[in-house]
């Protein structure tokens, strides 16, 4: 992997992260309602899920997606599902006390699987990973420490710009301090979520 190739994979990665999309919904509307350190383990399972498709699409492991095609659209529908109900409950708690959204936030362990449903829910990740690639690397002649470089570029990129949308939400968030503010922003970040869950459902 030459440095020219490392340049232009972290470049057009960047661009791609930056993309707004489910994740970048999902971690926005969290960190709107629960605040930056809330919206970290969505993050986490985010990268994670690309991590995994990154590597079956190296791998030529497409086929196993395939195969796996009905447990990954179960895993689909229950992040789905998911950022509903959340969404659902952000809604109903906008009239009540301003902190509700603080105390009713889920653990670090489910919103990170919430993160990493949205991910491993959509397999079309993989297809993109197989065109993307081999317009930077050459498959057929990768090692094992371009894997490792690969995989920290998509990591290290797309956790970056993510951590960077929810610290800008979570700063937009100390801007609603009346109660009817923050009961807006919670409206706001309740209805992205849900609006996020539905697109995950209707997708096919």
């Amino acid at each position: 992997m030459t440095l020219l190739s490392f340049i232009g994979l972290a470049t057009a990665m960047f661009v791609l992260a930056i993309t707004p999309g489910p994740g970048v919904f999902a971690t926005v509307s969290k960190a709107l309602a629960h605040g930056f350190r809330r919206a970290v383990p969505v993050i986490l399972g985010i990268v994670t899920g690309d991590l995994i498709f990154l590597l079956f699409a190296i791998y030529g492991l497409s086929a196993i997606a395939e195969t796996f095609g009905t447990l990954f659209s179960m895993i689909k529908y229950l992040g789905g599902v998911y950022l509903v109900c959340l969404g659902i409950k952000l809604w109903r708690s906008a009239s009540d006390n301003l902190d509700v959204a603080i105390q009713t936030s889920p653990s670090g362990r489910y919103s990170f699987l919430g993160g990493l449903s949205i991910t491993l829910g959509n397999p079309k990740v993989i297809l993109f990973y197989l065109g993307f690639l081999p317009t930077f690397v050459a498959m057929e002649s990768l090692t094992i420490v371009d894997v490792m470089l690969i995989a920290l570029v998509v990591s290290f990129i797309l956790g970056t710009v993510m951590l960077f949308y929810a610290f800008s939400a979570s700063r937009a968030r100390r801007l609603f301090q009346s109660r009817t503010a923050r009961s807006n922003m919670n409206k706001t970040a309740g209805t992205v979520m849900i609006g996020t869950g539905f697109v995950l459902l209707s997708s096919t």
